[in-house]
């Protein structure tokens, strides 16, 4: 192999009495993706931060970029110039438009007397975010865009102004909320990168984004480098071992249900929201039903709108024919009490000054009152405890924050909360998004497990292998309507994303 590009060795880091990092070797050469990948809590996110400068390592560590020395300790313009980074938080500002975003980064283009020059700065952004198509208004504040658009701006930023050439351009998670269509947009632009001749550091948790795009992985497992493989000599299972540390089985597909076979535990009739025109459906007592489409098409409003959690305008029908034949106006469905797994577990699914017992027993704190309406702690602790062992859940205890915990833990103290309602239907949005591959294969085996013991679960997702893993039958959301159902073996990957897009299989 030629002169890496980025070399570091040595790399440890310590958080007090945690260890993050011990001894980490990293390559990456000229023209080549070298994904990074390892368990939520295994120092990814430690390494990256150290190569940006957020953290400093510990003594002892070597670095270098195109055969230069640097100190991991201090950022330099040259550092910066040749190391580029998009962050899983994006590290935006949503209160501005995407021109002032990248121009927090580069600068403004300025007349001799100092006045910014705002139609060269417009043209500018718009040059390096209509790559992607999205059709984003460069004037318009970052708080009305979609997901996928905010992501398209953090990338445009890390690329402006960067011949590539002698650098790494780092990718933390970057298709987390891509539909299909725009991520094989993405890759495209990561391989003209690679083309010209950069290194890509490509952190993903997605392993078919693995096999589509890298040429070697490096996997870390408790802050050490486990291996470093060229990706053709590698196997979804083995990668997925090399993670996990055992054997695990990573392709997962669910049993297939037979029609007609259980009675209906919630129906739909004729749901507005947003994009959404005239949706409906029945989802029957254990049933998997995944409920996916393009950004846009109104898909991912579903769940929310079900479970009484839309904040738009809304207009429809539902009931839980278990409970009552009674129709209720999907305006009052909050009071039916279905539980949501939202698709922003940060902003929408924990609360950061809590504790992991906090959160999980938040809407659970009724049951667990006195007649004098004092909390009862032991029961409140007790119940904590029971659903942290019951889904995995790894934490120091009830009484840590939840913050301390890794993403994919996080995902599971929210499940938790759901569980213990002990629903009969149980909607969940993203359920996998962020989160490592052990911790989705733990995720799907949960989920699994709950539609086995008689709950309906509905899947909205854009995550292809998330249906392909849970669901036994796909509604397909196109232009606001239900455009195609999918179901049993004829759910395939092919199947669903030309479904999504309109076209037809060939």
């Amino acid at each position: 192999m030629t002169r890496p590009v980025l070399r570091v060795s040595g790399l440890s880091k310590r958080f007090g009495g945690t260890q993050a990092l011990r001894d980490v070797d990293l390559e990456v050469a000229p023209g080549e993706i070298h994904a990074l990948i390892g368990p939520n809590g295994s120092g990814k996110s430690t390494l990256i931060k150290i190569l940006a400068g957020y953290h400093h390592a510990d003594p002892g560590a070597v670095a270098e970029l195109d055969g230069e020395p640097f100190d991991l300790g201090q950022v330099t313009a040259s550092r910066h110039d040749r190391l580029r980074f998009v962050h899983q938080e994006l590290g935006l500002v949503g209160e501005l438009s995407a021109t002032d975003n990248l121009a927090l980064s580069r600068g403004f283009a300025r007349t001799a007397f100092g006045n910014i020059r705002w139609p060269e700065m417009e043209r500018r952004t718009t040059a390096l975010v209509e790559r992607f198509g999205l059709g984003i208004d460069v004037r318009r504040p970052l708080s009305g865009a979609s997901p996928v658009q905010r992501a398209v701006v953090a990338i445009a930023a890390a690329l402006q102004g960067w011949e590539g050439r002698h650098g790494v351009l780092v990718l933390d998670e970057p298709t987390a909320v891509l539909p299909p269509g725009e991520v094989s947009r993405l890759f495209d632009i990561v391989r003209e990168i690679r083309d010209a001749g950069a290194g890509v550091l490509y952190v993903s948790h997605r392993m078919d984004e693995i096999f589509a795009l890298a040429d070697r992985v490096t996997v870390i497992r408790g802050g050490r480098r486990i291996a470093t493989r060229p990706v053709a000599g590698l196997t979804p299972r083995s990668l997925a071992e090399l993670m996990a540390g055992e054997e695990v089985e990573s392709d997962h597909r669910p049993r297939a249900s037979a029609p007609g076979s259980a009675e209906a535990v919630l129906e739909v009739r004729d749901l507005w929201a947003g994009p959404l025109r005239g949706v409906g459906f029945a989802l029957a007592r254990g049933e998997r039903l995944g409920i996916t489409g393009l950004v846009g098409s109104g898909h991912e409003i579903v769940p929310y709108a079900v479970c009484g959690a839309r904040t738009g305008p809304v207009r429809g029908r539902l009931r839980l024919p278990e409970r009552s034949a009674r129709w209720v106006d999907v305006r009052d469905a909050g009071r039916l009490g279905l539980p949501l797994v939202p698709a922003d577990r940060a902003g929408e699914g924990v609360i950061g000054d809590f504790s992991v017992g906090e959160n999980l027993t938040l809407p659970l704190l009724e049951r667990l009152r006195t007649r004098a309406g004092r909390l009862r702690r032991r029961r409140e602790s007790a119940l904590a405890e029971e659903w942290i062992e019951r889904v995995g859940v790894r934490t120091a205890g009830p009484g840590a924050r939840i913050t301390k915990l890794s993403g994919g833990n996080q995902q599971k103290v929210v499940m938790a909360r759901c569980l213990a309602q002990r629903p009969e239907v149980l909607a969940l949005c993203e359920p996998t998004a962020g989160v490592d591959i052990a911790t989705r294969l733990q995720l799907y085996d949960l989920i699994g497990r709950q539609a086995d013991e008689g709950m309906g679960v509905i899947v909205s997702s854009s995550d292809t292998q998330d249906l392909l893993a849970l669901c036994t039958r796909v509604l397909v959301v196109r232009d606001g309507r239900i455009a195609r159902e999918i179901s049993g073996g004829e759910i395939t990957e092919p199947a669903l994303v030309h479904a999504m897009e309109g076209t037809s299989v060939t």
